[in-house]
Formats: C-alpha cells, structure tokens, sequence
C-alpha cells in the first residue's frame, strides 16, 4: 500500500496529533504491549490509577516491558510498583518519567546516564487512552478532544469496537470528510445539503439527506480534532447521538481502527433497557460506517483523484492533514491558508438549524 512519501506529506512519516492506544478497561487486565507510529511501545496503568507509554525496550539489554507474560514478577503481580514498572528479565525499574529509579543488584552510585525510556503524554478521555505523540518531541499543541455528555450521567456511555488493522494510509480515510458523493451510493443517504469548516487543527463537515431506506432526515455535525480522532453529533427522527471513529497509524501504510456511538437515556439515570437501546444504536451506527470500512479493505491507494468539480474540496482536506507531517512551526501558515468555509457546487449550504444544533461542539477535555 502506498505510503506517507508516496502522498508527498513529509517531512515527517508519521502526524502528530492525539490518538487512540487502547481502551480504558484494558489496562484494568494488566500491562499491555502495543506498536503505533513504527515503534513498539509499553502501556500500564499505575497504582495510582494514571496511564503511561514508554519505548518499549529495557537499556539493560534490550527487553520488551510489557510483552512477556511467563516471567515470575509478571505472574505474580509484582510488576507494577507505584507507577513504576519493573523489566521482567533482571527487574530494573522505570518511572513514568522513563527514569531508572532501581536496579536490584545495583552496587549505589548513580545509575547510567542512558538507564532511561522514552516517555509520552497519555490521558484517560472518555473510555480512551490517548496519546499525544509528535515526532518532533513537542508538548501537546491542543487539548484532546471531548464530549461534555461524557460526563452526564442521563448518557450511557460507549464501550469500544475494535475493528482491527486497515492495510491503507489515514489520509485515505479522512478523504470521507470530503466526499458529498459517496453518501447516497455507500450509505442510502444522499445529502441534501453540505459544506466543509476548516478551524486551524479542526476539520468539519456538516451535512444532512433524507435516508432512503428509513424515510427521516439525517443531519450531522462532524469533526476531526487532528488527524486520529472523528467525533459526529448526529440527529436521525427525533434522536439525537454523537460517534467516534478513531484511527492511530500501526506502520507507514497500516491503521488500527476504533468506533463508538454515545445515546441518552430517557431519564436522568439509565436503566436495563436504555443501556440495551444505546447499544442498538451504536450497533446500527457501526453497520452504517462498515459499509466504508468495507470499501477501505478492499481499495487501491488513490495516490491522486481523478476529482471532479462536484465531488468535494478532496485537495483541501489533503492540505489540512498535511500540516500535521510538516514541522510543527509552520502550522500557523496551513490555518492562514485554508480556515474557513467551502462549499460545493450546486450543493446548497445548511441553514441555520444546524449551526444551532452544533453550538455546543468542539469543546475540549
């Protein structure tokens, strides 16, 4: 499959941005090895409750933390000391930090200087460890994005589906936020209405269409917060839901996938059956976004498109994502250049009800 070079994004292979590493109630089972963005990584939770990412291998020489499950400390639990974890091979000592903070056998004196692993900035956020990672070692330039429902408890919040590994380049994926097109042919629901906002690290598309196959007005309000992370408030009839679809790049080329969908209650405390209804919901949302997935699987790499003048801005959006390969430096030339609004020819754009039905979006945790 065609790689970040082949769509001349660079200098960089990899985005910066926030993205998904695992769900939450992972880590609850234990220390897990994970591998994003060409690295191998060591993901735990601590005792005090807080998510860590370290380079996965030991300076002693050259042990994966987290990837073995046979060693005696692992079995047994003692692995995890503070937040702190500890080599399964010789029992040295990281902290979150990536420090060396103990070798068992060590003679006193410091440690060696290179006794240490790189760190990351990881948050819990809505049932999701995220990551800010940026391959130039910057601190986070924006908040990771969340939903205030989250944290209502008349929502009844999401548990992840795992969708696995996609043989394809995101930039393929977030070509989707352009595409007026495929809306009708892929998903029953040709859009009536369309646009695209471009906010500096936010990409936004809104548009709506009357579903074929169930008759109701679909409207949506969606947005990328960075490359990785898609939430959309979606309003179907008189229901009103928001749903996440992640994606965090595995290799040059290959992406893991997540999806979720968040429903209300219909009181201020879910029960039995309101949680059995988000459930259908999120189900339902999930068979609509496998139609695209499906297509992604099975697609060539579309290096160039052959655009059309009413397929949608596919180049802007490809110039938006391509701020988060560039230096970080110059993301303030990429928001000069493109914020604002595009419209589509003979598309009209939507009116006022959906700029109210989006005005409480895009906050951030």
């Amino acid at each position: 499959m065609a790689q970040a070079k082949d769509y001349g994004l660079g200098p960089h292979t990899y985005p910066r941005g926030w993205f998904i590493v695992a769900e939450s109630s992972e880590l609850d089972r234990g220390p897990m090895a994970v591998r994003f963005f060409g690295q191998d990584f060591a993901l735990y939770r601590g005792e005090s409750g807080r998510p860590v990412m370290l380079d996965a291998y030991c300076p002693h020489m050259q042990t994966h933390l987290t990837a073995s499950d046979s060693a005696t400390i692992v079995k047994e639990g003692k692995q995890i000391e503070g937040d702190s974890i500890r080599c399964p091979y010789h029992g040295w000592r990281f902290g979150p930090d990536g420090q060396c903070d103990d070798i068992p056998y060590h003679d006193g004196g410091p440690f060696p200087r290179s006794a240490k692993l790189g760190c990351h900035h990881v948050e819990d956020v809505m049932g999701c460890v995220m990551v800010w990672y940026d391959p130039e070692g910057k601190p986070p330039a924006y908040p990771a994005p969340k939903l205030k429902e989250w944290d209502d408890p008349s929502w009844v919040r999401w548990e992840l589906d795992h969708l696995g590994e996609l043989n394809l380049h995101p930039i393929e994926i977030l070509d989707n936020m352009a595409d007026a097109q495929h809306l009708g042919p892929t998903h029953g629901a040709p859009c009536e209405f369309f646009e695209n906002e471009f906010r500096d690290h936010v990409y936004i598309q809104r548009q709506g269409g009357v579903h074929a196959g169930y008759g109701a007005l679909l409207i949506s309000s969606t947005w990328y917060t960075g490359p990785g992370l898609l939430l959309s408030k979606q309003s179907f009839g008189d229901v009103v839901t928001y749903e996440l679809i992640a994606n965090t790049p595995i290799d040059d080329g290959k992406v893991k996938v997540w999806h979720a969908a968040l429903a209300q209650a219909k009181g201020d405390t879910p029960t039995d059956e309101d949680i059995e209804m988000a459930r259908q919901i999120q189900a339902g949302a999930l068979d609509a976004f496998s139609s695209d997935f499906s297509i992604w699987q099975n697609k060539g790499s579309a290096v160039r498109i052959l655009q059309q003048p009413k397929d949608g801005p596919f180049s802007k959006g490809r110039r938006w994502y391509k701020q988060f390969y560039d230096l970080a430096e110059k993301a303030g030339e990429y928001h000069k250049e493109l914020n604002g609004v595009l419209h589509i020819k003979d598309f009209p754009a939507p009116d006022e009800r959906l700029r109210d039905f989006e005005a409480d979006l895009f906050t951030e945790a």
